[in-house]
């Protein structure tokens, strides 16, 4: 099994796709781990050099130091070392979408484009945490298990055995401290609104962890930047509509990827 020894950690990923194609990394919500993207690597990998990560207390990546999401830019960085890639998209959903926007600030240079599903980067934006704060007071079934919230209700109504099993696919991430959002120094507003890559916004319209509001203001926030949505979706699209997600991340990946 695949595994890159980095700041202090065996980092697990795996790669498909061919050697010498233009390099997608996809990185995980908190819900899930490097399996979550079944439903993306087969696809892309046909014409990208796909990488899916563990981030580190996540799936077979240990985090002995419980550092958690302070690193986890940095372990991207090292793990594109690693593996001598010198420039890449990202494709990131909810928690992961804060490892891809810290570093496409850190680093613009290696990313050609980035893909945020289901997430505005949870940087250091009061204004739109506010915003987060009420919209989610205001969500019915605020205090269900986040698994439940994590796809839509029309997809756990009418997809009942994939709603199990993206429970079971969280459930192989080992019990953890929460340390998902140990961030201390995110993003600012000012670095994020100056943001000069291809963006790419996809949000499920039945999002019950980030409500659309937030990712239209988002939007609106990042200049240039493309933002779709998806019907009958919630905050888990790439899983619960993978074929409209695909649909809509392959044709701006080629854009700027080519291939």
């Amino acid at each position: 099994m695949p595994s890159a020894p980095i700041n202090g950690i065996d980092l697990y990923y795996e790669v498909s796709g061919p050697a010498d194609a233009p390099a997608v990394v996809f990185l995980h919500g908190a819900g899930g781990n490097h399996l979550s993207w079944w439903q993306q690597i087969p696809h892309f990998s046909q014409r990208y050099r796909c990488v899916a990560i563990d981030h580190r207390g996540f799936g077979r990546t240990p985090d002995p130091t419980g550092i958690g999401a302070a690193k986890f830019v940095d372990d991207v960085q090292a793990l594109l070392d690693h593996l001598n890639l010198a420039q890449v998209a990202l494709v990131a959903q909810s928690m992961g979408g804060r490892t891809a926007l810290g570093f496409a600030v850190r680093h613009p240079e290696r990313v050609r484009a980035l893909v945020m599903a289901d997430t505005w980067g949870f940087f250091d934006w009061p204004e739109q945490m506010e915003r987060a704060r009420v919209l989610r007071e205001q969500t019915p079934g605020n205090n269900d298990p986040l698994w439940v919230r994590a796809v839509g209700p029309t997809f756990r109504a009418a997809e009942p055995a994939r709603a199990f099993l993206y429970q079971q696919i969280g459930g192989l991430n080992s019990p953890r401290p929460d340390t998902a959002n140990n961030d201390p120094a995110p993003p600012t507003v000012a670095q994020v609104a100056a943001l000069k890559l291809p963006v790419l916004m996809v949000e499920g319209e039945e999002d019950e962890l980030v409500h659309p509001a937030l990712m239209e203001a988002f939007h609106a926030l990042v200049p240039g930047s493309e933002y779709a949505t998806v019907p009958k979706a919630g905050h888990s699209v790439y899983f619960e509509n993978a074929r409209q997600f695909n649909d809509l991340v392959g044709p701006f990946l080629a854009r700027h990827l080519g291939g």
